[in-house]
């Protein structure tokens, strides 16, 4: 499994198990179960695709990645499947941004232009799940986001809390 401090995937999923949990209304049943989860953890690493990849090569019979990664080891053979939690799969949201006070801002705004346009959209679709511009189509080797329930992820949430949850993990389940 990825670890939460350096990786941004272990992050996420480790965010919405505390999140599904009710970690927002202060409840500690996300940590708890996170405890029970960690004896079945072989390593925590600083990659979250590896645990995918460790998984296709048999070093462990179960990864926590993200589904592309494990699209592309079905792609090249390994006999890995996709399983997502039936209580809901937390899920992250990509952006570009013009940050203030860039040192060149016209070429940013040409950049952030260009990339949302139809011929970018559909290069970004070819490496990750859906995109925002209507008639896109998804990659066919991924499942249909019908067909995963999402949990409702609060990013300002996770933002605001990010040290603390790190801190904590930290203290719980560095080995």
């Amino acid at each position: 499994m990825p670890n939460p401090v350096a990786s941004g995937t272990g992050f996420l999923q480790i965010s919405s198990i505390l999140q599904m949990y009710g970690a927002k209304e202060g409840k500690e049943d996300g940590w708890e179960f996170l405890k029970k989860l960690d004896k079945n953890i072989g390593q925590y690493i600083k990659s979250g695709s590896r645990p995918a990849k460790m998984t296709a090569a048999g070093e462990f019979a179960v990864g926590a990645s993200f589904d592309f990664v494990v699209a592309e080891q079905k792609k090249q053979g390994f006999p890995v499947e996709f399983v997502f939690p039936v209580e809901g799969a937390g899920y992250e949201v990509e952006a570009n941004a013009l940050l203030k006070g860039a040192k060149n801002p016209k070429a940013a705004k040409r950049f952030l232009d260009w990339a949302i346009t139809e011929s970018a959209m559909k290069e970004y679709a070819n490496f990750k799940y859906g995109v925002t511009l209507p008639g896109i189509p998804t990659r066919p080797d991924l499942p249909k986001l019908s067909e995963i329930k999402l949990y409702p992820m609060d990013f300002g949430w996770q933002a605001k809390n990010s040290e603390a949850i790190k801190q904590k993990w930290e203290s719980l389940f560095s080995k």
